[in-house]
C-alpha cells in the first residue's frame, strides 16, 4: 500500500480515473455495463438518500455481537458486502443513493469506532467492514459498482477536521491519556503503536525505518504524521481542539489541507464514490470548507463526474451554516465551496410540529429566514437551499424518530410516515436514517438508536407497513417534477371558508404547495392525532379554472379522494389585497393524516 499520498501508486490512481472504461457488473444474474468513472446524476434531487451505518446494517456470514437492540458500543459486523447483498431491497424500496458511514481504516486496537470516525489511515478500508481480507480494496469497489449498475450513487461521509485516537496525551501514567482539557499551550504527547500503545520514545513521531511502524501505527499518509500537524491542545469543540478523543489537525496549515484533499481524490478515483458528506465541517475553518470543496469538485469534472456532491455537518444554525457553504456573492475569487448542509434548522422543528407539540408556523419561519440569511450565497448548483439534505434522526441522536410506546406497539408509526411525507414533499434532499423503513424505534438510550438490523427478526421485510410507505412516497415523489423542482409557498387554510390563515396553534394544520409551470402539488398535514380536521386550503387564483380537481396522490392514512377547485369570496389574513375571490380546495383530513394532492 501507498505509504503517500505523492506515492507512484497513488499517482497511478488518479491517472486512471482520468482514462474512463467499460465495466460490467452481474446484477442478479444479468450482465450490466456501466462507466468508470460513473457519471453523476443530472440533478441531486431527483434521488433520494438512504443513510446506512455499515457496522449495523447486514453480514451475510454470522449475526451481530451482541442483542441487535442492545445499547452497545462497541463492532457488531456489519460489513460492506452485507451492504451490498441488500442492494436489491434498497432498490426496490426506491433509493436513489446511499451514504454510508466512513469506512477507511480507524485505529485497530481500538473498539469504540465501530462508527467510523476515528480514521487512523486515509488511503484504506478498514479490514473490520470486510468480509474478505485478500483484497482489500475489493468489497468497497464492487459495492459502488453495483450500485451504479442499479442506477443508485454512493456518497461517502469523510472527515477534515480530526484522525482517530492516534496519540495519547503523555500526563505521567504508563498508558497516558486519551483525552485533555482545553489548554492554551500545546501537550506533550506520545504516539500509540497498531496495538494501541502509547510507545515510550515516539514523543516524536516516529519514522518509516522505525520496527515498530506498520500500518496500523501512528498515522498515514506520512504527510500527515509529524506532531505539528495536530494541535495537540486537548478538548475544545469550536476552541480549535479535539473531538473528545478524536484528535483535530491544525487545518490552517497549507500541507495538511493538501494532504487531506490529496486523500480524498484518492478516493474518489479508487472507489468511484459520488459525493462526500463531511462531517464536523463547522469546526474546521470556513477557508478551508471553500478549498475542499472547490478541489474535490474540479477533480471530479477532471474524471467526469460533473455534478459531484458535497454537504457539510454544521449542528448549528442558518448564520453558522451559511459561513460554510457555497460562496458569498462578496466575497472575490474563482472557488466554490461546499455545495450544501445537513437541513439541521429543519431537524430542530419538523418532528415537533409532526407530533403536534409545536405550531405549523414554526415550519414556515424555518424556510421564511433561510431566504434571508442565504440571499447573498451561491453554490455551484444554483441556490444551495434547494439542495440541503433533509433529515429526521441519525446515529448522533440519543433516541429515533419512531419513539414506540410498548403498551400500545405501532401508534406512533402513522406520525412518522406523515414526517417522511413532509420530508418528501419540502424543498431539499430527502435523507431517510436506515431502519426506518422497518420501524426501528430504538429505546432512548445513546446507543440503541444504532440497531444491528439484520439481527432483528424480519430485518428486511418489505411487505411491512413503514417500507410500503416509503416506497410509495418515493414513487409519488419520482413521478412528481414539481416535488422536486416546484417553487415552494405556504398556504394558508380556512375552517370556516370565509377567512383564511395561517394555523398558529398546535395541534394544527400545516400546508403547503409547491408549483413548477403550470403543475399545482398540495401536500397537508394535520398534526392533531385525535381529531379529524375539515378545512380549505387555499390554491393558486390563476393555475386552475373552476373545473379543475385534485386527485390523492398519498395519503398517510389511506385515502383516496378527490378535491375539486372551490372559488368563493374570502378574506385572507396578512394579504395586502381587499377581500375577494379565492380558489381553494376543500379536505377532510383524519388524525395525524399527511396527504399529497396533484391535479387530476
Amino acid at each position: 500500500m501507498p505509504t503517500s499520498v505523492y506515492s507512484p501508486d497513488v499517482e497511478a490512481v488518479l491517472a486512471g480515473a482520468r482514462a474512463p472504461q467499460e465495466r460490467t457488473v452481474d446484477v442478479d444474474g444479468a450482465q450490466v455495463s456501466i462507466t468508470v468513472p460513473f457519471p453523476s446524476p443530472a440533478d441531486w434531487r431527483d434521488r433520494w438518500i438512504y443513510f446506512a451505518l455499515v457496522d449495523q446494517f447486514n453480514n451475510p456470514n454470522g449475526g451481530p455481537a451482541t442483542a441487535w437492540n442492545d445499547p452497545f458500543d462497541r463492532f457488531q459486523g456489519g460489513t460492506l458486502e452485507g451492504l451490498r447483498l441488500q442492494l436489491g431491497y434498497l432498490q426496490r424500496l426506491g433509493v436513489g443513493v446511499i451514504w454510508i458511514t466512513p469506512v477507511l481504516q480507524n485505529c485497530q486496537g481500538q473498539e469504540g469506532t465501530y462508527h467510523g470516525y476515528g480514521i487512523q489511515h486515509f488511503l484504506k478500508v478498514d479490514p473490520r467492514f470486510m468480509s474478505d481480507h485478500s483484497d482489500p480494496d475489493a468489497e468497497l469497489r464492487r459495492l459502488v459498482d453495483e450500485a451504479h449498475a442499479r442506477g443508485m450513487y454512493v456518497i461517502l461521509d469523510v472527515i477534515l477536521n480530526h484522525a482517530g485516537d492516534v496519540f495519547a496525551y503523555d500526563d505521567g501514567s504508563a498508558g497516558g491519556a486519551s483525552s485533555m482539557p482545553w489548554s492554551d499551550t500545546v501537550y506533550p504527547i506520545r504516539w500509540r503503536a497498531a496495538d494501541n500503545a502509547a510507545v515510550q520514545g515516539w514523543d516524536k513521531a516516529p519514522g518509516e525505518n522505525d520496527a515498530q511502524l506498520t500500518e496500523a501505527a501512528a498515522v498515514w499518509p506520512k504527510e500527515l504524521r509529524y506532531n505539528e500537524a495536530f494541535r495537540r491542545q486537548g478538548k475544545g469543540g469550536e476552541l480549535g481542539g479535539d473531538f473528545e478523543s478524536l484528535k483535530e489537525f491544525d487545518t490552517s496549515r497549507g500541507d495538511i489541507r493538501s494532504a487531506l484533499i490529496r486523500s480524498y481524490q484518492h478516493a474518489v478515483a479508487k472507489w468511484d464514490v459520488d459525493g462526500f458528506r463531511i462531517d464536523t465541517l463547522k469546526y474546521v475553518e470556513p477557508g478551508f470548507a471553500l478549498v475542499f470543496g472547490n478541489a474535490m469538485r474540479e477533480f471530479a469534472l477532471e474524471i467526469g463526474k460533473r455534478n459531484f456532491f458535497t454537504f457539510g455537518e454544521v449542528y448549528d444554525s442558518e448564520e453558522q451554516i451559511a459561513r460554510f457553504i457555497g460562496r458569498p456573492t462578496s466575497l472575490g475569487g474563482d472557488m466554490m465551496g461546499v455545495d450544501a448542509a445537513l437541513d439541521f434548522p429543519l431537524f430542530y422543528k419538523l418532528p415537533w410540529v409532526v407530533k403536534g407539540f409545536s405550531p405549523p408556523t414554526e415550519i414556515m419561519e424555518v424556510f421564511e429566514r433561510r431566504k434571508r440569511v442565504q440571499r447573498d450565497i451561491i453554490s455551484s448548483h444554483g441556490e444551495a437551499s434547494r439542495f440541503f439534505v433533509s433529515f429526521l434522526d441519525n446515529h448522533d441522536m440519543t433516541s429515533r424518530i419512531l419513539a414506540e410506546d410498548p403498551s400500545q406497539p405501532g401508534r406512533y408509526q402513522g406520525q412518522v410516515i406523515a414526517a417522511l411525507g413532509c420530508m418528501f414533499g419540502l424543498q431539499g434532499i430527502p435523507c431517510v436514517y436506515y431502519g426506518t423503513e422497518q420501524g426501528l424505534s430504538g429505546s432512548g438510550s445513546d446507543k440503541a438508536v444504532r440497531e444491528a438490523m439484520w439481527g432483528r427478526p424480519g430485518g428486511f421485510d418489505e411487505p411491512s407497513a413503514m417500507y410500503v410507505a416509503l416506497q410509495g412516497l418515493a414513487t409519488v415523489r419520482g413521478q412528481t417534477p414539481a416535488l422536486r423542482y416546484g417553487r415552494q409557498y405556504f398556504r394558508p387554510v380556512s375552517g370556516d371558508r370565509k377567512t383564511f390563515g395561517f394555523s398558529t396553534l398546535s395541534p394544527g394544520v400545516l400546508a403547503w404547495s409547491r408549483i413548477l409551470n403550470e403543475t399545482e402539488v398540495v401536500c397537508v398535514l394535520n398534526t392533531d392525532i385525535d381529531q379529524q380536521v375539515d378545512l380549505s386550503v387555499l390554491v393558486d387564483s390563476v393555475l386552475h379554472d373552476a373545473n379543475a380537481t385534485f386527485g390523492v396522490a398519498f395519503s398517510s392514512t389511506g385515502q383516496a379522494l378527490t378535491h375539486p377547485v372551490e372559488r368563493f369570496d374570502a378574506i385572507v389574513e396578512g394579504s395586502p389585497f381587499p377581500p375577494g375571490a379565492v380558489n381553494s380546495i376543500r379536505a377532510a383530513l383524519d388524525p395525524g393524516e399527511f396527504r399529497i394532492l396533484r391535479q387530476a
